[in-house]
């Protein structure tokens, strides 16, 4: 219920302008929207895909590669049974979209995952830097966590960072969710 008012929330924000895409981004989102087969049909790919893509230019600047990141974030959190949006406010939060960022616990990737879960699903691959191997296991442990905790937001979230009792970390995620990636219906 949290997550579903969250994600449908407007930013009040946002500007009532959106920047027309230019030839590359319009012809790596063809190539995105083809490509997809997590979305219910192609005018959904191609929302989702140009929206997002939109709110994460300033951080992953690269046409092609902020596409895939979606189109990949999308299937494993559709494959997890998350939304798409939720994973990308963790993301947002753990590395602010830098795959290659290290804690100084030592998690890695996107979404910081602990080299132990290596050790926990093997066949899984094991490289965290790798983008589809990170979003894959982290998509996983953050669902993990939300049946666990009977579907509390907050709680599978604090577990998920490791801060299960207090309410920091989810708070960011959610302020994130708010800020940057709602769903507009």
């Amino acid at each position: 219920m949290t997550l579903a008012l969250l994600l449908t929330l407007p930013a009040i924000s946002q500007a009532a302008t959106q920047e027309r895409p230019d030839n590359s981004l319009r012809a790596h989102l063809t190539k995105a929207i083809s490509e997809s087969d997590s979305f219910e049909d192609r005018f959904a790919a191609e929302v989702w895909l140009l929206d997002m893509s939109n709110r994460l230019k300033s951080r992953v600047p690269d046409d092609a590669e902020r596409l895939n990141l979606l189109k990949n974030i999308h299937y494993e959190a559709n494959k997890a049974g998350l939304h798409p949006e939720l994973v990308l406010a963790v993301i947002n939060v753990e590395s602010n979209f830098n795959r290659w960022a290290i804690s100084s616990a030592g998690a890695r990737g996107l979404m910081q995952i602990m080299p132990f879960w290596l050790k926990e699903i093997p066949e899984a691959g094991d490289n965290l830097f790798d983008m589809r191997t990170n979003l894959r296991f982290g998509c996983t442990i953050l669902k993990h966590y939300l049946d666990r905790e009977k579907g509390d937001f907050t709680r599978a979230l604090a577990r998920y960072n490791g801060s299960l009792g207090k309410t920091w970390y989810p708070n960011r995620v959610f302020a994130a969710l708010r800020k940057r990636w709602y769903r507009v219906r």
